[in-house]
């Protein structure tokens, strides 16, 4: 595999023509947007639309953005659609408050399906043979991933890799979270998915990233740049690297590599200088984010981080009940009063985070028992 190059361009506000001109300076270092699709070829623009949030948020991949790749493939004459399976709602009014559903309306590109699927076989994948895929995305001819850089319970980070989770239409993504719980074989599907899409390019928001109890709860923090490549694991490994968080810990990079997806430890990079920030709250204990293939439940109780609500904050919604995948439920209303404040019985929890990722409060964060931080000092 030839090394990896990556474009890294310093852009410190959401100003449209601040980031029209690092878009243009970032798709010119890697040959145009010609070097990633032909004339007349259809491709979808796949932004990262976890829920309804505005851009100030950190969220979801900012409009300004979203527009400027867009500009770069129009005026290379490729046909373009966009779209996302969200976490919670339809992709056109969580992109409406995002803010992208305007600016496709106002450059004339329309919504892909991505509310329905089609099966898709993938016979070299090494753990998921077959993948049902958004209907938008299996007709077109290619595929354009625009992710935004956000810690995460599960993963520790979310970037170019994970995006493509949204491909899959609907609650079945929940029913992958269901099947593999353990945050190794969740990165070797998402590894797996990844390989069978290939997209043509990523364009990662880190202008302003998230950090702390993301995806959805965490705080924004400026980084001031985008990255561009064709090569996803190699955008993550320079996430990571403005994390400062040990790639390593980070299974669909090491896993990436491993499997032929992309390089983490050869990369080129153009343009400007990484940043690296010392102090990015996000979470380097060597402990399993989810138990590992620990085989005691007891074990899994005792060591494995955990999610818990904060009363104080929780408003009784029950978004956290609704996402939970698991059968019967790890969170419920305690004697089913909706009054009360949820509750998670952790024999039953699979330690994916969905509720926690989901909760439109940042009333659920996620904490290590007293055992497992022992095990970290």
């Amino acid at each position: 595999m030839t090394q990896a190059r990556v474009a890294v361009i310093r852009c410190d506000t959401y100003d449209t023509p601040a980031v029209e001109a690092a878009v243009s300076r970032g798709f010119a270092l890697l040959g145009g947007a010609e070097a990633f699709a032909r004339q007349d070829e259809r491709i979808v623009l796949k932004p990262n639309l976890l829920v309804a949030s505005g851009a100030d948020k950190a969220v979801t991949t900012h409009p300004s953005v979203f527009a400027a790749v867009a500009r770069q493939f129009a005026s290379a004459g490729v046909e373009l659609e966009w779209g996302d399976s969200p976490g919670l709602g339809i992709a056109l009014s969580v992109g409406r408050r995002a803010g992208i559903a305007q600016e496709a309306e106002a450059l004339g590109i329309p919504l892909a399906d991505f509310d329905h699927g089609r099966a898709v076989s993938f016979p070299d994948g090494r753990l998921i043979k077959q993948f049902t895929i958004a209907e938008g995305v299996a007709s077109a001819d290619g595929l354009v991933s625009l992710p935004k850089l956000k810690t995460h319970a599960l993963t520790r980070m979310t970037g170019a890799v994970k995006n493509q989770f949204g491909c899959i239409p609907g609650l079945l993504k929940t029913e992958f979270h269901a099947r593999m719980p353990d945050v190794r074989r969740f990165s070797q599907m998402l590894v797996d998915l990844n390989r069978m899409l290939r997209p043509r390019l990523f364009v990662m928001d880190a202008i302003v990233a998230m950090e702390g109890n993301g995806p959805r709860g965490g705080d924004p923090r400026q980084v001031g740049v985008l990255l561009f490549s064709d090569d996803p694991v190699a955008v993550d490994a320079l996430g990571c690297r403005i994390m400062s968080l040990d790639t390593t810990l980070v299974d669909t990079v090491t896993f990436g590599e491993e499997w032929g997806l992309g390089l983490a430890s050869d990369i080129e990079v153009l343009g400007d200088e990484l940043p690296v920030i010392e102090g990015y709250v996000v979470n380097r204990s060597p402990v399993s984010t989810s138990g590992g293939r620990l085989s005691s439940p007891t074990v899994k109780r005792l060591i494995t981080p955990r999610p818990y609500v904060v009363h104080e904050r929780c408003t009784r919604c029950g978004t956290c009940v609704d996402v939970c995948p698991v059968d019967p439920k790890a969170v419920t209303f305690p004697a089913d009063d909706h009054a009360r404040v949820p509750e998670h019985d952790y024999d039953r929890c699979i330690r994916c985070y969905c509720c926690q990722e989901m909760c439109p409060e940042q009333a659920i964060e996620v904490k290590t028992p007293v055992l497992g931080r022992l095990i970290r000092r």
